[in-house]
């Protein structure tokens, strides 16, 4: 019974409970008042996260917030002729790239220009002064030996009841303790791997304790602590290679810390920089050649156009008179058919200039429009330049960044190396320390030295005690410490000889690799300038095939198609022959790319800006300092020097085929003799005239021409271009841009076909 009652009693507590649970879950929440007046809900946010924009103190370029619309073919404006030279180009590219720009970029990704590894002029600088492990500066690795100054002081007082007397109080009464303690330390690290300390550190204590001397008294002493390692870690090689010693985050930082390591990755930076500077002059040259192709092939199709646009209303003539001998019906549709296809070769032709001049604005640093449209006034190459094998191969080994960046690489690679060698030992470091102590009833005074407890000891300033030298203590030893077995050191030196051996043979592959890259530039000259000259025949050969038809036709002797086929092939033969002498100038630029000469070439010479004048003269004073300084023949250089004193490269020499043995299965099968070739240049023929075994001459040849050999070509291809470039036409013939190129002629506008017939 009394179970049963003591049951219904949980049961009604229970709904009780949940009743008052459910309640306050469903409990409508109170209506909450503010003062002021709000006419609508701020502050409120539904989500976490969401597409934000920041805040940045940033002005837009004046090139971008007042450039003029893009120039396109729609266009009839009558804007300004900029005659660019190639040099005034260069000057401007390398002027406003802070952030240096690729032709292959344009139109892929803005990522190339936003992301942190684009190269720019500020490279050197930021690597001179990172502090991140992998990218730390000369001035980082020197900050490892900076003194480093520490100083601390606390108070503390602290109150509590006696148990005990041994404590020294009266048991149940109350014990004071006032406590202060200063720490101050200098420490330095030595290049040798050693460091030094010298501390200083008092304690203050006061109490109500019985048995005490004084009843407040300062400890303290003046302490100087040296530590040398023996055998691992030691030496000036090491530190400057790795970094002052010390095994924490060894296996992040490795043992590439030191000053030595820096300098080289300075030295890489360097060189990564002065890649793109060479790749910017590169496309800088190779667009402003591409747009004087453009000029010329659009004044080609100009040309063109007229010249069908003539057609066709000689053929309309003729058809609107009833026809003459000769003439067919089909002759009209088919002129009027090939006005149409050369009116959109000259849309074409005009929108890709424009478009290859907004490329050559965007490698200049320059707005998208101006009001002045870049027409190149440089004139390409024309003479032919035959370069010399061996003297070319020896600039390429000597001049070409990528090896001497791979050199910087490989001497870093064998320095790491030395100092994980250093590690294969066991850590065995010399301790020391010598102390001198002090005690007194106050820290410092100029009174009596007579103490409160009357000990006639001086005990009453504790700094005079420690300027008094009574009280010392010296410690002095050796630490050993080892793993069993050094497996992770091991495998550090393995590592490192791997990867030297590999970077190694990249670099004996790199050279391999440029010599056929050399070679390929070398083949590209020959070819593309035998082409210009065949061009060039093709298109005088064209231009007369075009006189004889227009005669046969105007004699109705032929049919207008064999003349329309002629001018098409005239045209055909004019944009052949500008693009192999483009060709041939972006063969003579591939070529000083290949040797790694472009900077010379186009007479650039990089160089870090100016210093403040204080930083001059010191380094004048030094300089005279060292200079009048006594040589001692004790001292040398840990590490080794591994950067060159001259500020030039040293020249690599190769073997060249007089000062080599040649082995019995590399003898050159041919019977072609070497000979120095002709002592006179022959006289000029015409182009068209083949000329019997008349051997190709090197008229404006700037390299010696040892070792080339001279052979002939067959009869009929012997023939002398001397003249081949002498009726190229001007740009100022092009007068495309000061009138609108697809505007019908001053005449009756039914005479001229539409688009929509």
């Amino acid at each position: 019974m009394k179970s049963s009652k003591a049951i219904n009693w949980l049961l009604i507590c229970v709904m009780c409970w949940a009743t008052v649970g459910c309640k306050s879950v469903t409990m409508k929440e109170k209506k909450l008042s503010y003062l002021g007046d709000k006419d609508h809900l701020e502050h409120y946010k539904d989500e976490v996260t969401s597409i934000e924009y920041t805040e940045v103190a940033h002005c837009t370029p004046d090139e971008v917030k007042f450039t003029q619309e893009p120039r396109t073919i729609r266009d009839r404006k009558h804007d300004e002729i900029w005659d660019l030279s190639l040099t005034e180009a260069l000057h401007l590219a390398l002027k406003n790239n802070r952030v240096i720009r690729t032709d292959g970029s344009f139109m892929n990704s803005t990522e190339a220009i936003t992301n942190q590894n684009a190269s720019s002029v500020y490279d050197p600088a930021i690597q001179e002064t990172g502090v991140l492990f992998g990218g730390r500066g000369v001035e980082a690795a020197l900050s490892d030996f900076d003194a480093n100054f520490t100083t601390s002081m606390l108070w503390g007082r602290n109150n509590e009841i006696v148990n005990s007397p041994f404590f020294g109080g009266t048991p149940g009464g109350n014990l004071t303790r006032e406590t202060g303690a200063f720490r101050a330390g200098v420490s330095k690290q030595f290049a040798t791997g050693g460091s030094f300390a010298l501390r200083n550190d008092w304690d203050y204590s006061g109490t109500n304790a019985s048995g005490q001397l004084f009843p407040s008294a300062y400890t303290g002493n003046v302490r100087g602590e040296l530590r040398q390692p023996l055998w691992a870690r030691s030496g000036t090689e090491y530190t400057r290679i790795a970094g002052p010693g010390g095994a924490g985050f060894s296996g992040v930082t490795g043992v590439s810390q030191g000053v030595s390591i820096a300098r080289i990755n300075n030295d890489i930076t360097v060189a990564d920089f002065e890649l793109s500077v060479i790749d910017l002059l590169r496309d800088v040259e190779t667009v402003y050649w591409q747009l004087y192709l453009d000029y010329h092939r659009y004044h080609t199709v100009v040309t063109a156009r007229n010249s069908a646009l003539e057609s066709w209303r000689n053929a309309k003539l003729k058809l609107d008179i009833g026809g003459i001998s000769g003439f067919k019906l089909v002759d009209e549709a088919q002129a009027r058919d090939l006005l149409f296809q050369r009116r959109s070769d000259a849309a074409t032709s005009l929108g890709d200039l424009y478009s290859r001049e907004i490329r050559l604005r965007r490698l200049l640093g320059l707005s998208v429009n101006d009001g002045r449209v870049i027409r190149p006034v440089d004139e390409p190459v024309e003479a032919e330049f035959i370069p010399e094998w061996y003297g070319n191969l020896v600039e390429a080994l000597t001049n070409r960044v990528e090896i001497r960046k791979q050199k910087w690489s490989i001497r870093s690679l064998e320095l790491q190396h030395i100092a994980a060698q250093s590690l294969t030992n066991p850590q065995l470091d010399f301790v020391s320390s010598y102390q001198v102590n002090g005690f007194g009833d106050q820290l410092w005074g100029l009174g009596s030295d007579d103490d409160a407890a009357n000990t006639n000891s001086g005990l009453r300033y504790g700094m005079e005690r420690i300027t008094q030298g009574d009280e010392t203590g010296w410690t002095a030893g050796v630490e050993l410490s080892m793993p069993i077995g050094f497996r992770s050191a091991k495998a550090q030196v393995r590592n490192y000889e791997l990867r030297i051996a590999k970077s190694r043979e990249q670099l004996a592959v790199l050279e391999l690799e440029i010599s056929h890259e050399l070679a390929v530039a070398i083949q590209k000259v020959h070819s593309n300038y035998i082409a210009a000259r065949e061009d060039f025949s093709r298109r005088k050969a064209a231009r007369r095939r075009v006189e004889l038809y227009e005669a046969e036709v105007d004699a109705g002797t032929s049919t207008l198609d064999p003349l329309l086929r002629a001018q098409s092939s005239l045209a055909e033969a004019e944009v052949a022959f500008y693009t192999s002498l483009v060709d041939y100038n972006l063969a003579l630029l591939d070529l000083q790319y290949r040797k790694g000469t472009v900077l010379e070439y186009d007479n650039v010479y990089l160089s870090e800006g100016s210093w403040t004048p204080a930083a001059y003269r010191q380094a004048v004073r030094r300089a005279w300092a060292r200079t009048y300084a006594i040589e001692n023949p004790h001292l040398h250089s840990e590490p080794g020097e591994f950067a060159q004193s001259e500020s030039y490269p040293r020249y690599i020499d190769v073997a060249r085929p007089e000062t080599r043995e040649t082995e019995p299965s590399l003898k050159s099968k041919s019977s072609v003799e070497e000979s120095e070739g002709p002592t006179e240049v022959p006289p000029a023929i015409e182009a068209d005239s083949p000329q019997v075994k008349a051997p190709l001459e090197n008229k404006t040849s700037q390299l010696p021409r040892a070792n080339r050999l001279e052979t002939e070509l067959p009869d009929e291809f012997n023939l002398d271009f001397s003249n081949a470039f002498e009726e190229k036409p001007k740009f100022e013939q092009v007068q495309f841009l000061k009138e609108e190129p697809f505007a019908p002629t001053r005449r009756n506008s039914s005479e001229i076909p539409d688009f929509e017939d």
